[in-house]
């Protein structure tokens, strides 16, 4: 990243003790923006004058904190991707969620809103285009139905540009996030010693790293950005060597075997939808956030998997 930003924001994120959240977090703080957040769970790892505020982001304590905290810009980072939880409340937490904080960004004049989304909405199909724009439509509802209320959450996000113009809403879709963390989607798809491939297929995954990431989230904010953006990294590889350089042992399986193994033999266990993951690629074009921001990731892929598996042995 280059020198810390000369204009200094007050920056709110939902979501704040999660570990990507809490990336964004001390980046932020670091080049000079004061930083506080929102989340029903403590989190004492965060620097020192970055306050967390623990509260439902639905309920009126965190109403209040916009109230008195008065932020310029709000990251929502709030939803969840663990499909442990029953539909009814990832429901809850990701769209009606959403909804309430860019009510709560309208109401009390917020400058910027930044939606995290991810790159997964796109859907995993036979005849989609290699690479994804911003322009073609999720089709994630169809081909991968766990994450209906993703897509939802990220279209109603979208919304915001024209039902609250005032308010400069950046809806990021990320790829998969690998390094260091070891709590993201890949990574947990990764858990395992053995990771599922499914006989007759090696599909691209695209990932950055997980600093790039949080970089990336930073560069959105201190370049005020405005619309839909694609955000990645490097070139995908295939399943096949992300599993060989992360130190994992790719398991072929026949399709018709798929569900009946999901989850055992050291395999991590993967929701209905995935398998379609496992046939076609979702890769994105990230050309016009670079030419929005000046991104540019500092670690290539050989790093981001070297991370992941350096860390996953400590």
């Amino acid at each position: 990243m280059s020198e810390p930003s000369a204009t200094s924001k007050r920056v709110l994120i939902t979501g704040i003790s999660g570990a990507h959240a809490q990336l964004i977090a001390t980046r932020l703080f670091e080049r000079g923006h004061e930083v506080f957040g929102i989340d029903r769970r403590p989190c004492p790892t965060l620097p020192k004058g970055i306050h967390v505020y623990q509260a439902d982001i639905r309920k009126r304590p965190a109403a209040d904190v916009f109230r008195t905290r008065k932020p310029e810009v709000v990251v929502h980072m709030a939803t969840t991707t663990h499909y442990s939880a029953s539909r009814q409340e990832r429901l809850r937490i990701n769209l009606h969620g959403t909804r309430t904080i860019f009510e709560l960004c309208h109401a009390h004049g917020v400058s910027q809103s930044v939606f995290i989304g991810r790159h997964t909405i796109y859907g995993a199909a036979p005849d989609a285009p290699l690479f994804r724009t911003e322009d073609e439509p999720p089709l994630a509802v169809t081909t991968f139905p766990e994450l209906a209320d993703l897509v939802a959450a990220d279209l109603y996000a979208g919304t915001a540009l024209w039902r609250f113009p005032a308010l400069g809403t950046a809806v990021l879709r990320l790829v998969y996030t690998l390094g260091p963390v070891q709590t993201s989607t890949l990574a947990n798809f990764l858990r395992g010693p053995r990771v599922p491939m499914l006989m007759g297929f090696d599909p691209l995954f695209h990932f950055l790293h997980d600093f790039d990431a949080a970089d990336a989230v930073v560069a959105a904010i201190e370049h005020n950005v405005r619309g839909v953006f694609n955000v990645c990294g490097p070139p995908p590889v295939p399943l096949s060597t992300l599993c060989r350089a992360t130190g994992r042992v790719a398991v072929p399986i026949p399709a018709g075997l798929f569900h009946r193994v999901n989850g055992r033999f050291g395999m991590s266990k993967l929701p209905r939808g995935a398998a379609s993951h496992l046939c076609h690629p979702v890769v994105v074009d990230g050309r016009a956030f670079v030419a929005a921001t000046g991104f540019r990731h500092q670690y290539d892929a050989d790093a981001a998997m070297s991370a992941f598996r350096d860390s996953s042995r400590d």
